[in-house]
């Protein structure tokens, strides 16, 4: 039975009233082609669609809006659709990493500042999932959310090939001159197969399963590939399933708790997912009341095994993954070391979500008696060089890195890194230690995923393929390598990768977590003395404020302002 009637709707404040504001609500729907009843005493959905024609991992979501919408007239609910910022990784610079937070303030604006009683949020690449949650948080209407789905595995030559991992790969062998450039065109036009996400375990497939995980989506949403006709259904049935929540008054904070977001962590490690999780998940967490730091992170890593044998700490692609029974299987799969009992927005929990999912191959999906690995891929590092943190994807690493002492090579610019990287005169070996700094939050800006910085190309034609790499930077979910990233405090306001002169030894202790450098106290004393600021690059606009407001990585890279539960009014209508 509904728990509210329609009066106590937030759109009946906007259409109900026998008022003149009412009266130009209700005529300037009627100019749309709308009568009374269509929306009267109904829920309205705002579907929040981030589509646009330069993302292609959402080209397909102008149709997905309108399978939702079907959903929502089924079940006696008012769609509006609502175009929000559109977050295209491959296109947009210097970042969308500097534009996650714009995003999730317009999608709190938006449904707080129009008649908007539930949503239905539909992103998918990367930085859309976080920023479209954020701020359904933020406003916490109710609110469900569609991932875009991944694309269809790549091919080449009869090998599959996955999205960033394989490009990574081959552009090295590129690089060393072992692929010619038509087989670069080749692979180039093999690769991206299909509308939506990357198809490796990378940001985007990290984030829409860690949304299902919070309870965001439906159950199995995040695992469809975009362009299976059950993705299709889903939209719908998230369309029908937002109507009833809107009745049950069931909302964002009401599902989310410390222990969902454990389980959200716990997750990040199953799946071999994403760094950039560590971020998103501190800030969602944030957006909630709830404070996670980086330590519980390395705590629930270090007992949580690697069950998807997905790229690239795998073998596998999503739509593999999605045949074997998808992120119901591998949730039911680890469940003890689940909190089944979080509400989910099915209004069940998730134990009743994943109950009797079934793993229909059980090399891509590991059971606990069989992973990939037998704790999670993903270390927190702390030591002289940062401080408050930083992160090691340790799966997608050669094993002889993660206990390493080298000679830094220090690059102070990604400009200056590609000027000198190729250079023959350059003085690295395989055992130096490559450092990029001034690519964090600030001083990028924006923390553009460089963190995988190339291996110079005269060691790429020795044969060399990892090394070891640090920075104040993010990395593709793609990525892989023993690469050190978001190095905190970042080196742009003064962390001590500021510091580090090329020629230090650098040491890498992944088993002890350690990151340091091999200066003493008094020596880095004299560093930090005669060490002066960088300007920042943005006289004015959403650069400025970006600039004066941005956190740092270990607290999310939110805006200090945007954090938190306090109220804010519900807007007035005169």
């Amino acid at each position: 039975m509904p728990q509210k009637d329609s009066k106590s709707l937030r759109s009946y404040r906007w259409y109900g009233p026998d008022d003149l504001r009412s009266f130009g609500h209700r005529s300037r729907a009627a100019s749309m082609g709308c009568i009374q009843a269509d929306y009267a005493g109904k829920p309205v959905i705002a579907i929040i669609n981030t589509w646009s024609d330069i993302n292609p991992c959402h080209s397909h979501l102008r149709e997905r809006a309108n399978d939702v919408k079907r959903g929502v007239w089924q079940a006696g609910g008012f769609p509006v659709e609502m175009p929000a910022l559109t977050l295209g990784e491959t296109f947009q610079k210097p970042t969308t990493m500097m534009y996650r937070n714009l995003l999730a303030m317009e999608t709190e604006e938006l449904l707080r500042s129009y008649p908007a009683d539930g949503c239905v949020l539909l992103g998918g690449c990367d930085k859309t999932t976080p920023a479209l949650l954020m701020g359904a948080i933020s406003m916490n209407i109710p609110a469900i959310y569609v991932p875009a789905g991944p694309m269809l595995r790549g091919n080449w030559h009869g090998q599959i090939l996955g999205s960033g991992s394989d490009v990574t790969k081959y552009w090295s062998e590129r690089r060393a001159g072992n692929i010619d450039l038509q087989a670069w065109t080749q692979i180039e036009d093999g690769i991206a197969r299909s509308a939506g996400t990357c198809m490796t375990m990378g940001t985007a497939s990290t984030m829409t399963s860690l949304a299902e995980v919070l309870g965001f989506s439906l159950p199995g949403a995040s695992s469809i590939p975009a362009v299976d006709s059950n993705h299709v259904r889903m939209a719908d049935r998230a369309g029908r399933r937002i109507v009833e929540m809107v009745w049950e008054d069931l909302k964002p904070r009401d599902i989310l708790s410390d222990a969902s977001f454990n389980n959200a962590i716990a997750s990040v490690f199953a799946l071999g997912g994403s760094t950039n999780a560590v971020i998103h998940l501190v800030a969602l967490a944030g957006r909630a009341g709830i404070k996670i730091t980086l330590d519980r992170f390395d705590q629930l890593s270090r007992k949580t095994p690697l069950l998807a044998n997905l790229r690239p700490s795998g073998k596998y692609l999503m739509e593999d993954f999605y045949y074997a029974g998808g992120l119901p299987a591998l949730l039911n799969a680890f469940a003890p070391q689940l909190d089944l009992s979080c509400l989910t927005i099915t209004g069940k929990t998730l134990g009743e979500n994943v109950a009797g999912a079934e793993i229909y191959n059980t090399d891509v999906i590991r059971t606990l008696d069989n992973p990939v690995l037998e704790s999670g891929g993903l270390a927190i590092l702390h030591g002289n060089l940062a401080p408050t943190g930083a992160v090691i994807k340790s799966s997608a690493a050669e094993p002889r890195f993660l206990k390493h002492t080298g000679r830094a090579i220090v690059f102070d610019s990604y400009d200056e890194m590609n000027a000198r990287i190729d250079d023959p005169a350059l003085d690295v070996d395989a055992n130096s230690v490559l450092v990029l700094r001034n690519a964090g939050p600030k001083g990028a800006p924006g923390m553009p995923e460089w963190g995988n910085l190339p291996i110079p190309q005269k060691l790429l034609k020795a044969g060399i393929r990892d090394m070891v790499r640090i920075s104040d930077a993010r990395m593709s979910g793609t990525g892989y390598g023993a690469c050190v990233l978001h190095v905190s405090p970042e080196s742009f306001v003064g962390g001590p990768l500021a510091l580090l002169k090329e020629g230090d030894m650098v040491e890498l202790d992944v088993p002890e977590r350690r990151l340091n450098m091999r200066v003493n106290d008094d020596e880095l004393g004299r560093r930090r003395a005669a060490w002066r600021p960088k300007e920042g690059i943005y006289p004015r606009g959403y650069g400025k404020l970006y600039m004066q407001h941005i956190k740092q990585a270990d607290q999310g890279c939110d805006f200090d302002f945007l954090e938190g539960t306090a109220p804010i009014p519900e807007p007035e209508i005169h």
